[in-house]
């Protein structure tokens, strides 16, 4: 795992929007309200395509979305290689469900989801229920669906609100 960031150490220079990268996935993220930061981030995103064909590690833009936030967002359209990205309202992320709103209904409603059914399969099958079983199987069947995440989803949502008051305190200066 730490050989690919040796790899891609460089993949941030040049860029001036916001990069995030987890081994091969790379988000690049920023305020966009003036037309001129809108020509910023599709340079920045030709830049990433410039640096994956010098290093042969190619993106799968059949995989590359856009997520606008912001009601007032001007929805600019956005390409890799003159293809046209998707635009998405929500994304599934290492198991986390981020929406265009930034509300965590959706990660709740799926985290309680799979927990009713794990619960239901534990009802179903699990004849004698006394405290000594039923506790341990909540605890490593039930809870961790209902557990996962929440610290890094908390930790997003702050991150990605700092940047907007960021931005916005850079903007009004």
């Amino acid at each position: 795992m730490f050989l690919i960031y040796i790899y891609i150490n460089d993949l941030d220079f040049g860029i001036r929007n916001w990069i995030l990268t987890f081994a091969d996935d790379t988000k690049v993220f920023g305020k966009v309200s003036t037309s001129y930061e809108q020509i910023q981030l599709q340079e920045d995103i030709n830049k990433l395509i410039k640096w994956s064909e010098e290093w042969q590690m190619l993106f799968n833009i059949g995989k590359c979305e856009i997520m606008h936030f912001g009601r007032t967002n001007s929805l600019t359209e956005y390409n890799m290689n003159n293809q046209k990205l998707e635009t998405v309202t929500e994304e599934k992320d290492l198991g986390v469900i981020i929406s265009q709103d930034l509300k965590a209904s959706q990660q709740c409603t799926q985290a309680y989801n799979k927990a009713r059914r794990i619960l239901g399969m534990i009802n179903r099958n699990i004849v004698y229920r006394s405290k000594d079983i039923m506790v341990p199987l909540y605890k490593s069947l039930v809870r961790p669906h209902l557990e996962y995440c929440t610290a890094a989803w908390s930790h997003t949502i702050k991150t990605i609100n700092i940047y907007w008051k960021e931005s916005k305190g850079a903007s009004q200066k």
